[in-house]
């Protein structure tokens, strides 16, 4: 899976070189280059306990995008309206940095009170003791929360994490060159036997070259494509997380790999035809050169479908009046649409010095009200579901209706990656999803390779 800048952000960190930082996907769309503040994670004004008259104590948040640290600020500014004794103090860390700094920061007591965490990162700090349990500090006391967040964020049958925002997949459609081809982007299928398989005819139709031959055509040249089908690639969050689901597979067995399996070789071996048999997409070679490849080319008119999620709409706003698209639900398989729903959540530090004023934050983070600036603002997609209109009203404002994107956050979805050492393993496995996407390993050698390395890196973490 090829990285797609930290507007993905977020499911894998360590995917950077190995298969992406996907997932990404999670969090709003911005360049992640803050900086740091100068006061520290415990820092008071007055009397450290937060008591007494006039005295103000000061709560850290810490989080690793810009876009969403200024939404941050509207939201914390009413809550110290109403709450005069506490000051919220953002800290923003740039992605590059943000998940070598943190256990440094907890180690050594610098860290945040409270501050964002995605799935592949907050498990080890749950098994070290790091974070506050969720479930015994604020139980059932809360706004209505996803659930889909909600469940990526429970170990050991406890919560650890305040769901603050979350991705969803849907298909981004060139409705020009669908209307066109006559293709109703809600019935397409994918099926790996073929009996009832839509989509690839589908894709045949949609992937010209130059000359304007269509891919189902003999005189199609795939070196001189002009317009590619669909974004298939080693993309965990948009492509194969949901290809697997919607083909009845799982990959993760609690925090181990679990690709080998005949349900995840034919899924898999059709999306690598999809590229090195059809030509119907991108080359391997290219999108895990650039992982913002597909969307780029979107943008630009060369690809007529575009599995992707929330994150990749403020980038479509460049598409202006040069063509007309919109948002159909994820691609259909032969276990139904399953998409794969990533979030982000807050979680506090089990070592504050400012427990009572930490956990007052805390709740504000996971309240419809603390929530609605960034939906409001377009920032992300709130873990709050009752702020979630708040967003969809936001890209109505712009002429973009992400119904499809909302049904996919709250319809049926296989987890996003999970366990305290599942970066370890995307970095052993990463090179084997590489070789076989490009055509160089058989599938079926590359998903057993794939989990005997990657297992071996979750066992010795």
């Amino acid at each position: 899976m090829s990285t797609s800048t930290t507007r993905r952000r977020a499911v894998v960190g360590a995917l950077a070189t190995a298969v992406a930082v996907s997932l990404a996907a999670c969090s709003p769309a911005s360049n992640s280059g803050g900086q740091t503040p100068s006061a520290s994670s415990s820092a008071t004004d007055g009397a450290t306990d937060g008591t007494g008259g006039g005295d103000t104590t000061t709560v850290t948040f810490r989080l690793w995008d810009d876009a969403a640290a200024e939404a941050y600020r509207t939201s914390f500014d009413a809550f110290e309206a109403d709450h005069p004794d506490i000051k919220v103090e953002i800290e923003t860390i740039p992605w590059a940095t943000y998940w070598e700094q943190l256990p440094l920061d907890l180690s050594s007591g610098e860290a945040a009170d409270i501050f964002w965490v995605n799935t592949s990162n907050f498990g080890k700090y749950v098994d070290n003791g790091n974070l506050l349990n969720v479930t015994d500090a604020i139980g059932d006391d809360h706004d209505p929360w996803s659930d889909l967040v909600v469940d990526l964020y429970t170990r050991d049958g406890s919560l650890w994490g305040v769901p603050q925002l979350q991705d969803s997949i849907a298909l981004f459609y060139n409705k020009t060159l669908l209307d066109a081809a006559g293709i109703d982007p809600t019935t397409l299928r994918w099926d790996p036997t073929g009996a009832n398989d839509t989509l690839l005819p589908a894709l045949q139709t949609l992937t010209t070259d130059a000359a304007g031959h269509a891919a189902s055509d003999a005189e199609f040249d795939p070196a001189t494509t002009a317009v590619f089908g669909l974004n298939a690639q080693n993309d965990l969050q948009a492509i194969w997380g949901p290809f697997v689901g919607s083909n009845g597979g799982v990959w993760q067995d609690g925090d181990l790999l679990a690709f080998d399996s005949p349900q995840n070789e034919q899924t898999f071996q059709y999306l690598v035809d999809l590229i090195n048999t059809y030509h119907v997409a991108p080359p391997a070679a290219d999108t895990l050169a650039n992982g913002d490849l597909s969307r780029d080319y979107f943008v630009q008119g060369k690809l007529a479908l575009f599995q992707s999620g929330q994150y990749s709409l403020p980038a479509l706003e460049e598409i202006g009046d040069s063509f007309e698209w919109a948002i159909a639900p994820p691609l259909e398989g032969p276990a139904g649409r399953v998409g794969l729903v990533h979030g982000v959540a807050a979680v506090a530090n089990a070592a504050s010095e400012n427990p009572e004023a930490q956990l007052e934050v805390l709740q504000w983070l996971g309240s419809t009200e603390g929530q609605l600036p960034l939906a409001e603002a377009g920032a992300a997609f709130p873990g709050a579901v009752d702020a979630q209109d708040a967003y969809v009203s936001y890209w109505e404002s712009k002429g973009v209706d992400i119904t499809a994107l909302q049904d996919a956050a709250n319809g049926e979805a296989i987890p996003a990656p999970v366990g305290p050492n599942i970066n370890a393993a995307f970095g052993a496995f990463g090179p084997y999803f590489e070789e076989m996407f490009l055509g160089r390993l058989p599938v079926a050698d590359a998903l057993k390779q794939a989990d005997e390395a990657g297992n071996e890196a979750i066992n010795e973490g």
